[in-house]
């Protein structure tokens, strides 16, 4: 059975900007130190996965290095914004298309890869950014989380968020809403004015919608680490009772301890002790290689038989070289 890997490689003066720290106009950074780190752990067990890449790191030549290493590697890239706003559902038509495009260019510049996978900044999702993807050449949407607790994640942040009024209104919708829980689970069509696009949404627990992607693992960590890894590892078998193909998804800060970023320490789990965050990663992503075929999100496109050759077996050259190969010629 099938399964998807991703991260969001969400830089600190993004976390920064959304908790209303005005510091993070300086655009402090901890890629250097993550992203090799976070690349050693996949070649360890033997994972690719899809990287969701900011446009605006992309476009500083500090960060070239390491984004250009992600590619060699043979992973995924994917959009995830060019200022990374959680709100950008709010702007318009244009201002979205213009988002979309400068993120593009900046990310094929320093990667080599033109995505064509897109996941909102928040789970930020709307018809006119979904219809912007399907316009612009995009295979799959990854933006959505079927999961009822929104609310009290927004009030979690807003709990130590250093926001005005005006700020708090723009983040009125961040981490979505109660209603998101009736949402679909697993991979869909939707269905647009302008065409149709894939949504992979982000999984939560079979039933009881509520997250199970690593963030949250690491929180349930902090009160039982065994119990936390018991519940992921159910989560997972949950999800091949109920056939649902599981995307996984991974953040920044759970590689990284809160000595290592002081500025984000609010966050939960950046408490933890350092080894026995790294050893509840790890075991989570070995339970997932363990049971499941662990693929980036654009090798998930379609049913089960569009990555099988006409033996059965996978495709000897996956989705991503085609991509890497035709993305000057779409």
């Amino acid at each position: 059975m099938r399964a998807s890997l991703s991260l969001d490689l969400d830089n600190q003066w993004s976390y920064m900007k959304t908790h209303g720290d005005a510091a993070w106009q300086s655009f402090p950074s901890y890629l250097e130190l993550l992203v090799p780190r976070v690349l050693d752990v996949l070649d360890r067990l033997g994972l690719r996965i899809t990287f969701f890449l900011v446009g605006q790191d992309a476009a500083l030549p500090q960060h070239a290095g390491v984004f250009s290493e992600i590619a060699r590697r043979g992973h995924e890239i994917g959009n995830h914004s060019h200022h990374h706003e959680p709100w950008m559902h709010q702007r318009s038509a244009e201002a979205i298309e213009s988002e979309l495009a400068c993120a593009e260019e900046s990310i094929e510049k320093a990667t080599g890869q033109r995505p064509r996978g897109f996941r909102g900044p928040g789970f930020t999702r709307s018809d006119s950014i979904l219809q912007t993807l399907v316009r612009r050449g995009y295979l799959y949407d990854a933006s959505s989380l079927a999961t009822f607790i929104g609310p009290l994640a927004r009030a979690y942040y807003f709990r130590s968020a250093k926001l005005s009024e005006a700020d708090r209104r723009e983040r009125e919708d961040l981490f979505g809403g109660f209603a998101d829980g009736f949402r679909p689970n697993r991979q869909h069509t939707i269905q647009l004015q302008n065409g149709s696009i894939t949504e992979i949404p982000v999984t939560t627990f079979p039933l009881l919608r509520v997250p199970i992607h690593i963030s949250y693992v690491l929180y349930a960590s902090t009160i039982s680490p065994v119990a936390a890894l018991a519940y992921f590892r159910a989560a997972l078998q949950w999800c091949k009772l109920t056939r649902t193909e599981p995307s996984i998804l991974l953040h920044p800060l759970d590689f990284l301890s809160g000595d290592e970023c002081p500025e984000l320490a609010f966050f939960p789990a950046m408490s933890m002790n350092p080894e026995t965050k790294r050893r509840v990663v790890i075991e989570s992503l070995e339970a997932l290689a363990g049971g499941f075929d662990v693929r980036p999100l654009i090798e998930m496109v379609g049913p089960a038989g569009n990555s099988q050759g006409t033996n059965g077996k996978l495709a000897t050259v996956p989705p991503i070289e085609v991509l890497r190969r035709t993305s000057d010629r779409v």
